[in-house]
């Protein structure tokens, strides 16, 4: 009796079948973004220029100790706190920047034991080796929450629109430059130049 032939499975469309569901995973799957804060490191100076005499009211320090607690200025500060005192010292303008102006925009209280200009303003932030993460990046939001703040408000006042629209409009046309709106956003960014110095953590 003769065998018969095992019937024979057409499997040419299996491929086509196969790329068309690789593509549609491809479309409808959404890519999470990492998220962090944005740090660009200074270039390397070469020259051997003297560093700058800073005076101690223009120095906002920040220490974040072991137990996670906040002391600014040498006295213990709520996390929550912490955002208006770094406000409260880049509005001060209880002086002169380097060219000899005095911070027309400026509206805090003037305080001539505060910050002189924000273009002199630093603030030095220092954690222990043993500090949380959380308790780290929470600080660094808040202080970066004060430049912000300052920055929104010079934005609304001078061209009647948000800090924060002018940068996404400035990333969503990366491609297409807007010398008007660049020269906007850095127009904003010397009234408030964001100068956070981070200090190395304690070995011990």
């Amino acid at each position: 009796m003769a065998k018969r032939a095992a019937p024979e499975v057409n499997a040419g469309s299996m491929a086509d079948i196969a790329f068309l569901l690789l593509i549609f995973f491809l479309v409808t799957t959404t890519i999470e973004k990492d998220k962090g804060i944005l740090r660009s490191l200074p270039p390397i100076d070469d020259s051997e220029t003297e560093p700058p005499i800073i005076k101690q009211k223009n120095l906002f320090t920040v220490l974040i100790n072991r137990q996670n607690q906040l002391l600014v200025e040498d006295e213990q500060m709520e996390l929550k706190d912490l955002r208006q005192a770094a406000i409260d010292f880049l509005d001060n303008g209880g002086g002169v920047n380097p060219e000899g102006e005095r911070c027309d925009y400026c509206r805090g209280k003037r305080d001539p034991s505060s910050s002189d200009h924000p273009d002199k303003a630093i603030i030095s932030m220092k954690h222990d080796r043993e500090t949380s993460y959380e308790q780290y990046i929470e600080v660094q939001s808040n202080l970066m929450a004060a430049y912000n703040y300052l920055r929104e408000r010079e934005a609304q006042r001078l061209f009647n629109r948000s800090y924060e629209s002018m940068l996404a409009e400035k990333e969503k046309n990366q491609f297409k430059k807007d010398e008007k709106l660049n020269e906007q956003i850095e127009t904003i960014k010397k009234m408030f130049p964001m100068k956070l110095s981070e200090a190395e953590p304690d070995k011990n």
